[in-house]
């Protein structure tokens, strides 16, 4: 007994930092009197550690035989396996190691709550957290915003004894793409594995068992990413595991498709085996050529040898739309088609199911996964790996990890035989490259990533290409600017004096970051916050206490800060008030969380500026908007069927565009629609797929909303016919992002505030 007693009293450091005893005492009922457990939940609400203090100390009280295994009974029923365990095996290690993750993630506590969605990431966390846990960040989020819940999710992760939720924090930040959080979170952890899930290549996946799929054809309405309602039957048991299938709409045999003479020029390379990039412009059909590649391929296997084939996309989106082509293309063959992207279901063994079909579709990062987990071995297992907007493959982006295992393969000893690559692009690009000589080395580098042979065009059959490729008519317009801005007067008055506030705590501030000469409301202002934040969190003082308060508060100033240059830049291309809208939400969802005295000091410096910015957004008209609005009417005029993309560069930009559309007499009737992408950035806003989905094909089918606006997430590889009118606000996209765009009559307007030489160049290639 002494010595259990003496082994709690050392240990009590730890349980003081993990426990909720709240959690706990329903099952130490036995134990403890009915007066003990309500103090302990009364001191609780003065916080879980001096709660957790006291539970100890009445633990350490009892003398009767078995309390002790009662205690850790309890632990275990209740869900703190972890210290469960430590305390079981007397071996605190597992938790010592998450002490570093939890001092870095209360330094940088300001920058989480502030950019990311808590019921977002909550449903990562089911094995971490405890039940009553989840439904109290829930229950926060809903009743005061998402700053608050954000505050209780965090504090569940500071206090939470599993040694998988820094990994699992980083993988959910990652898929959501919380790209501040993530840029200060993970700079010095593995994030390779982007898109990683703890249950997409279980063990489970390896059985051997699996050899017959039986399909069934209703839609499940839980899982839009999948064509299909995925019942998968195991032939040896008619187990049932709930695999995705994908089903096809084509009626007709594969023997049908014929090329074009330009899509066989493309294709030729290719049929003789050689790793080929296939250039060619948007609409020319490249899916085209590589469903005839995969299919010959498949057909032209030595006898005794079975292909299988591999198609990477990298946006949902895209995957989507290429799912369904090939889906339908092999509905009728003896080939099997089974399509997994990031929105696929957790309980689904990938790696399975990539062994025993013959043409996978993917979001690359699925296959980064299962490489890394060892469900799949090797790219060895594909006899094709086909890469969609190929030249992606720079940098850490999954087709690149991917193709660092291709080399380690073929350049190792192992012996395994690699795959064929076919990369089909609109255009290869030139990365930085600022001459010939250096473009020409951008492309040799890219191929020699993909092991490229061959870049095939067309040669041959320019005149058929270029009577079945449209051309748009191209129009660059230089827009004029605000000639003064008080907005911006008064907003660079509120930085200022949140940067001296900020030296007033660390006065060596400026020196953290190497960047200089920064405006605000400018790319690189992001830049600086970003780096400076980066300093922060290995910033070393000998007095660790203040250090850990300098960080914490120097990361709430940096993230105002980033919040006020937001506003600039909409307020630049957008109106003023939904400039000032998007810093009061914030505010708002600031002072609903635990609003601490740095946070109401910025919010007071703000708020005594409040009537003077009101003021200003109240009759501050933006000259750029009466452009915009000038050619959608005289579009729609010219046209009443007219079909408009618009492209902007940030999702706030999205939100505000929306509104001003919505909220102009003369433009209401366009009913915009919005694309964009998944929480990239620090909007916090984002479209789950199956809103994606919607907005695609509402704009392709329904005659009501005439106007999509988008940012990047569809300028790449997404066919979207019935636009005829593209507009470019204020966007500059690399070369490569080519637009789908078709018909007899299209036009791509580009609206600049200033047109360089570079991007008078880039309409051209669109």
């Amino acid at each position: 007994m002494d010595d259990v007693k003496q082994f709690l009293r050392v240990s009590r450091v730890y349980i003081e930092k993990i426990l909720r005893p709240s959690y706990v005492t329903a099952y130490m009922m036995t134990w403890l009197k009915e007066d003990v457990i309500e103090q302990i939940k009364h001191k609780e609400q003065e916080g879980p550690t001096m709660a957790s203090t006291l539970f100890v100390d009445k633990l350490l009280e009892l003398q009767d035989e078995g309390w002790y295994q009662a205690f850790i009974d309890a632990l275990r029923a209740s869900g703190y396996t972890g210290l469960c365990d430590a305390l079981e095996k007397r071996d605190f290690r597992d938790i010592e190691c998450l002490e570093e993750d939890r001092r870095h993630l209360s330094i940088i506590y300001s920058t989480v709550k502030s950019n990311i969605k808590p019921d977002e990431l909550v449903p990562y966390f089911t094995q971490c957290f405890l039940h009553g846990e989840l439904e109290a960040i829930k229950q926060e989020t809903v009743q005061k915003g998402d700053c608050a819940g954000a505050e209780k999710l965090i504090d569940c992760l500071l206090r939470s004894d599993k040694k998988q939720w820094p990994k699992i924090f980083t993988i959910a930040l990652e898929e959501k793409n919380f790209t501040p959080v993530l840029e200060v979170w993970s700079q010095n952890k593995d994030s390779e594995c982007k898109k990683e899930t703890e249950s997409s290549c279980e063990e489970e996946g390896e059985q051997s068992t699996f050899t017959m799929f039986q399909y069934s054809e209703e839609v499940d309405p839980q899982n839009q990413c999948l064509s299909a309602a995925p019942e998968l039957r195991l032939n040896h048991d008619s187990s049932v595991a709930n695999v995705p299938q994908l089903t096809g709409y084509f009626h007709q045999s594969t023997s049908e498709l014929k090329l074009r003479n330009y899509q066989e020029e493309l294709a030729q390379p290719a049929h003789q085996g050689k790793n080929t990039i296939i250039c060619a412009p948007t609409g020319s059909g490249k899916t085209i050529v590589a469903l005839s590649i995969c299919d010959r391929h498949l057909k032209s296997m030595p006898a005794g040898q079975k292909g299988k084939v591999v198609f990477l996309a990298t946006k949902v989106p895209v995957y989507e739309q290429q799912k369904d082509i090939f889906c339908k293309y092999f509905e009728d063959s003896d080939y099997s088609v089974v399509g997994f992207c990031g929105e696929s279901p957790e309980n689904v063994p990938i790696g399975m199911v990539l062994k025993s079909s013959d043409i996978i579709i993917l979001t690359p990062q699925i296959l980064v996964n299962c490489l890394k987990e060892g469900s799949v071995p090797s790219l060895s297992i594909f006899t094709l790996m086909i890469f969609d907007e190929c030249h992606n493959t720079i940098g850490s982006h999954p087709y690149n990890v991917l193709m660092f295992h291709y080399l380690d393969m073929k350049l190792g000893s192992t012996g395994e035989k690699c795959p064929q690559v076919v990369g089909l692009t609109a255009s290869v690009g030139t990365g930085k490259a600022k001459n010939e000589d250096e473009a020409t080395q951008y492309v040799r580098k890219l191929c020699a990533s993909l092991d490229i042979e061959v870049i095939s065009t067309v040669k041959n059959n320019v005149e058929e290409l270029e009577k079945i490729v449209y051309k748009p008519e191209k129009l660059i317009r230089e827009l004029t600017p605000r000639k003064t801005d008080l907005f911006i007067n008064v907003m660079s008055e509120i930085m200022s004096e949140t940067e001296k506030m900020a030296r007033n705590i660390f006065p060596q501030l400026d020196s953290l970051s190497n960047i200089q000469n920064r405006s605000f409301g400018t790319q690189k202002y992001e830049q600086w916050i970003i780096d400076t934040q980066r300093k922060c969190r290995i910033l070393q003082m000998e007095n660790k206490i203040e250090e850990r308060r300098i960080c914490q508060e120097l990361f709430t100033y940096t993230e105002h800060l980033r919040k006020y240059n937001d506003s600039i830049m909409i307020n630049d291309d957008a109106r003023t008030k939904d400039a000032l809208d998007y810093l009061k939400n914030f505010f708002e969802n600031v002072k609903n969380g635990s609003y601490n005295p740095i946070e109401q000091q910025v919010t007071k410096v703000f708020e005594a500026k409040l009537p003077i910015l009101e003021d200003i957004s109240s009759n501050n008209l933006n000259p750029k908007l009466d452009d915009v609005e000038f050619i959608l009417i005289e579009a729609y005029h010219e046209n009443p069927q007219t079909r408009t993309l618009l492209f902007v560069k940030t999702r706030a930009l999205v939100s505000a565009l929306k509104n001003w559309i919505e909220e102009t007499p003369d433009l209401r009737f366009l009913k915009p629609d919005i694309l964009i992408g998944r929480n990239k950035r620090h909007d916090n806003i984002g479209m789950t797929l199956p809103s994606q989905k919607g907005a695609l094909e509402s704009f392709k089918t329904n005659s009501e909303s005439k106007l999509l606006i988008a940012t990047s997430v569809a300028d790449e590889g997404i066919d979207i016919p019935a636009c005829n009118l593209v507009i470019l606000y204020e966007y500059v996209g690399n070369v490569t992002k080519m637009i789908q765009v078709r018909g007899t009559e299209s036009h791509c307007q580009y609206l600049a505030t200033r047109v360089s030489r570079k991007t008078r160049f880039t309409p051209r290639i669109l």
